[in-house]
């Protein structure tokens, strides 16, 4: 990819990111009323009432804002983060018991009080960016406590891993689903992929051995158990005793999992483990062409015992493509990667963006028609994977050109 066409991508990109992403949530999202932000606003814009407020929501808006400010230092970025750290900490902090809230009513009473280590995770994570933001120590010291409890009482002692749900008082549960899609099993590649996240991010600012220890176990529980060697994708739920329980494929999933194990080596500093992630992260990324489209749009998923594809294009896998495949040219230096990169975000701006009302459609069939039945923001829609998408190839670019310069 020639200079030009690099300047161009990172061009459209900040414009996307600074002048639709972040302004639309901006402008939508927050409740003035109850304070926080609004649980469901639909594709028109319009806030449905009695939606619940999510944990996950809620941890990517604070992710997202914070990360911003640490991007363009812009002082409104910095109140939206602000005003989301308020709000998890007061309202979503089970102050008796440790850990997060799954779900809150509108009015920021307790609506769910379950504790999905996914959500706990994503909270993580987004206070440790509030932490980088601000200097604030208060979110640190709360996502060390959230640190701990998810080892003290998700973390499998005897088999490894972590279960994915537990009750408000860490007791076991009969559904432990993250979705109504999902299968009920304890053990989900979903899950780990969000702790190696999270745990990531908080080992950046708290080099706690403890810590550095369980990043490095999740990273190999990732590497050993959920990428599947022989097919380069993940596999996706396991029962307790790590028997596998699905052979379901989630494109999205793949090329998200190949640049974030890549990125946890990096945290660790472990240059063996970055060597292994690295190669790991080009094979799964040349593999993931298998779930693109002729148009460059990335497919949901495959179910391979019986052919079945699903052909919608939703908004966040698409957004992942980018980053993974970008990082596959990073690594590669194979200068496919960087047109699929590409071909990725014109897929994006052709289809994904809802250039009349603002910010990006929940998916567009194989037809290109966007499904606007679905939310514009909710408990899943949310500006993590779109901005951080943009601000982690904005980031790439920047280094591309000052190594083409070299």
């Amino acid at each position: 990819m020639q200079e030009k066409q690099l300047k161009r991508f990172r061009l459209e990109l900040e414009n996307e990111l600074d002048g639709n992403i972040l302004p639309f949530w901006m402008k939508h999202a927050p409740d003035d009323e109850y304070g926080g932000f609004y649980g469901h606003i639909n594709h028109e814009n319009q806030v449905v009432e009695g939606a619940g407020k999510g944990a996950v929501l809620n941890a990517r808006i604070l992710w997202t804002f914070s990360a911003a400010y640490r991007m363009y230092r812009k002082p409104e970025y910095l109140d939206m983060a602000r005003r989301s750290n308020d709000y998890v900490i007061t309202r979503f902090t089970d102050k008796k018991h440790g850990g997060i809230y799954w779900e809150l009513e509108p009015d920021g009473s307790v609506r769910s009080s379950r504790k999905q280590i996914y959500a706990i995770a994503f909270t993580i994570y987004a206070l440790a960016e509030y932490h980088m933001a601000s200097g604030d120590d208060r979110p640190l010291k709360i996502a060390r406590g959230l640190f701990r409890d998810m080892e003290a009482h998700a973390f499998d002692t005897k088999q490894n891993g972590y279960t994915d749900a537990l009750s408000r008082e860490w007791k076991p549960l009969e559904d432990v689903r993250l979705s109504e899609k999902d299968q009920n099993e304890r053990k989900t590649m979903n899950t780990h992929l969000h702790i190696l996240e999270g745990y990531a991010n908080l080992y950046r600012v708290w080099k706690e051995p403890q810590l550095g220890r369980a990043l490095n176990n999740v990273l190999r529980l990732l590497l050993d158990r959920f990428v599947n060697r022989e097919s380069l994708h993940l596999n996706l739920f396991f029962d307790d005793n790590w028997t596998l329980r699905s052979t379901l494929i989630s494109y999205g999933h793949d090329i998200e999992a190949s640049w974030l194990m890549y990125e946890a080596a990096g945290v660790l500093g472990d240059r063996s483990l970055m060597g292994e992630t690295a190669q790991m992260a080009v094979e799964m990324a040349r593999e993931n062409f298998t779930g693109l489209d002729k148009d460059g749009g990335l497919f949901y998923e495959r179910f391979p015992e019986t052919g079945e594809l699903d052909t919608d294009k939703h908004w966040w896998p698409q957004a992942e493509a980018m980053v993974g495949y970008f990082n596959a040219f990073q690594l590669s230096g194979d200068e496919v990667f960087a047109a699929r990169s590409l071909e990725s975000w014109n897929f994006i701006q052709n289809n994904i963006i809802d250039k009349k009302l603002g910010e990006w459609y929940w998916s567009v069939t194989r037809e290109g028609t966007p499904q606007t039945e679905k939310e514009k923001a909710g408990f899943w829609k949310c500006p993590y994977h779109n901005g951080r998408a943009c601000m982690e190839l904005i980031r790439r670019i920047d280094q591309t050109l000052i190594n083409l310069k070299k």
